[in-house]
């Protein structure tokens, strides 16, 4: 028996509906439904992997990948040059939804350390 998707897989597989940013071919990125900042946007591989704990050597163009669109859509959001990238791994951290994922955070000022 498959495992249930996770929310994130049904937002790639266009099942529940959220508000895209920006799309390619290996990531998708779309609003936070519970922003913490004037721009929040989730970021996630295409592939399913559950959390940084489970990057493979495989993935790392990967990873690689999702670093450069989040680049490239701070500057379309308009917050380049201040932002914030943030992933939880595992519950301890806060990681809620079990599919890597990094928080794209801008539009106002942070304070460290974080949380």
């Amino acid at each position: 028996m498959m495992a249930e998707k996770s929310i994130f897989k049904k937002i790639i597989d266009r099942e529940i509906p959220a508000t895209i940013v920006y799309e390619d071919d290996l990531c998708l990125a779309f609003e936070d439904i519970n922003p913490q900042a004037p721009v929040h946007v989730i970021v996630i591989p295409k592939k399913e992997i559950a959390s940084a704990d489970d990057v493979a050597e495989e993935d790392e163009a990967l990873v690689g990948h999702l670093m450069v669109a989040i680049r490239e859509m701070a500057a379309k959001l308009g917050i380049a040059g201040g932002y914030r990238v943030v992933t939880n791994c595992g519950p301890a951290a806060g990681q809620e939804v079990m599919h890597l994922h990094f928080h794209l955070l801008g539009g106002r000022g942070f304070s460290w350390p974080p949380g």
